[in-house]
């Protein structure tokens, strides 16, 4: 190629450069044109909202205005009404209390009047009592003493009458509650009237046999003492010997031993002792299942085997002719009726009942009383602790601490007292009348005391003019409260106390 197409091809793409650059100029200044116009329209939109924003935000203002302008006017008009009013009520007040210091003014005349006249009653009062010291030759302070003392022997008199007349509402009324509750419980437990007696008497096929039982030299009768720990009494009474001991658990085991000898009719001492050791297993095992029959009869369910194999050994313990183990089972009866009247914990109610007297199943080496000992025994064996206080506290050893503890100790004298339910020898119920005739009679102006009704009541005839009607009432108490800290009996003693006065007068 030569030099000038060269540079005719130069000048070309110079030309076309140039034409390029002064094309995209001209668009991008157009495109600046374009914007810039954008820009003016958008601006001068934005200033006609401006000025439209600002034209309602004066009409606003103004309304804002015009409405504070009223509301500040009414305000005016209210202040001025309440000032008014406020002036008005100073205007009266200040009357009123122009009015009030015109009554002081009077008032203050008038007490003067009466501090005047009050001296002159005093003066005149003190006249009059000399006059009358004089005329009764009786001082002021011995007036005094006289009239205290007649106030205070009225007062008295009808405190006892008030006294007797709430004690009888409370009585007649607590009487109806209990004898309902009660008479509820016994019906519902409708038990025997006497449980059966344990004895210890076994009867013999003939007299020969007691010569049998004794043996050579008294080698049987003590080999068998020997192994059932127990005293065989052979006495005069035909056809029986008797089996003795503090045990009663020994006892039915000395008792059936020897009543199975008998049947059997070898007696010797090796038979003594092999007999003696069924038997005992025989009686561990009735303790056993009495124990858990007798749980089973009171619906009670958790209860240690320990527990129960001691419950059990109360089938041969009895009190007052009323077996024990029976008596349990009754309690408890009892006492889940009464929980259930009065909305206590039934279960807790029957386990105390149940397991009361478990302490009089204790042998002598232990000390203490029943009641302690069954508490202690059944706390070892995880019984609940309201259980366990009801158990303790039942001859209120101990405070009872819950209203189980009540229902349980309610419930044993329930069972104890019934008609039938329990009976006393001969020597012990005249040592318990003649102890209360004695314990009534100890007391001052006491002429004669009467216990009757095998001794459910103490009738006590008192000396008239040594005892009033207020110590009547008094006297009743102190022998009852008396009677409960010294005696123990089964249900409640009734104590009556009678005055009786006579005025006798002959014609003539």
């Amino acid at each position: 190629m030569n030099p000038v197409d060269i540079l005719i091809t130069i000048l070309a793409l110079a030309g076309g450069v140039a034409v390029g650059y002064f094309l995209h100029r001209y668009q991008a200044e157009k495109a600046l044109e374009n914007q810039q116009d954008k820009a003016d329209n958008i601006l001068k939109g934005a200033s006609e909202q401006a000025r439209l924003i600002e034209s309602q935000a004066r009409e606003n203002a103004v309304k804002i205005v015009q409405a504070a302008e009223s509301e500040i006017k009414e305000r005016r008009i209210e202040l001025s009404k309440e000032t008014d009013r406020l002036d008005k009520r100073r205007s009266e007040f200040e009357n009123r209390v122009e009015k009030f210091e015109q009554r002081e003014q009077a008032l203050n005349k008038r007490q003067s009047q009466v501090d005047k006249r009050g001296n002159e009653i005093d003066k005149l009062y003190e006249d009059q009592l000399k006059k009358l010291e004089q005329i009764a030759q009786l001082s002021t302070e011995d007036a005094r003493k006289e009239l205290f003392a007649a106030t205070e022997k009225e007062a008295r008199g009808d405190m006892a009458r008030i006294i007797r007349q709430i004690e009888a509402e409370a009585r007649e009324e607590g009487e109806k509650r209990a004898r309902k509750l009660i008479a509820d419980a016994i019906q519902r437990v409708a038990s025997e009237h006497v449980a059966e007696v344990t004895r210890a008497v076994v009867t013999l096929p003939n007299e020969e046999m007691k010569g049998r039982i004794v043996g050579r030299n008294g080698r049987n009768i003590k080999a068998f003492e020997q192994a059932a720990g127990v005293d065989v009494i052979v006495d005069d009474t035909p056809d029986s010997v008797t089996v003795s001991c503090f045990d009663s658990v020994r006892r039915e085991v000395g008792r059936r031993a020897l009543s199975k000898l008998i049947l059997d009719g070898r007696i010797h001492p090796a038979h003594i002792e092999k007999i003696v050791e069924d038997e005992t297993r025989a009686v561990e095992k009735i303790i056993n299942e009495a124990g858990e029959q007798a749980a089973y009869d009171a619906n009670i369910t958790g209860l240690h085997p320990e527990v129960l194999r001691m419950m059990g050994r109360l089938k041969f313990r009895t009190s007052y002719g009323q077996n024990q183990l029976a008596h349990a089972v009754e309690v408890s009866k009892l006492a889940g009726i009464l929980a259930a009247e009065i909305g206590a914990n039934v279960e807790l109610s029957k386990q105390g009942g149940f397991l009361h007297d478990i302490g009089k199943a204790m042998d002598h080496n232990q000390e203490g009383t029943h009641a302690k000992l069954g508490a202690e025994f059944c706390k070892r064996y995880g019984v609940n602790s309201v259980v366990v206080n009801a158990i303790e506290s039942h001859h209120h050893e101990v405070d009872q601490l819950t209203v189980e503890a009540v229902i349980a100790e309610a419930a044993d004298a329930i069972s104890g007292a019934r008609p039938g339910a329990r009976r006393e020898d001969l020597e012990a119920y005249i040592k318990r009348i003649r102890s209360l005739e004695e314990m009534s009679l100890s007391f001052e102006g006491v002429q004669q005391a009467f216990a009757i009704q095998a001794g459910r009541e103490v009738r006590i005839i008192v000396k008239p003019e040594a005892i009033d009607d207020l110590a009547s009432a008094r006297l009743a108490r102190d022998v009852a409260k008396k009677i409960e800290e010294t005696m123990q009996y089964p249900g409640q003693i009734k104590v009556t106390v009678i005055r009786e006065t006579r005025s006798t007068e002959i014609a003539k």
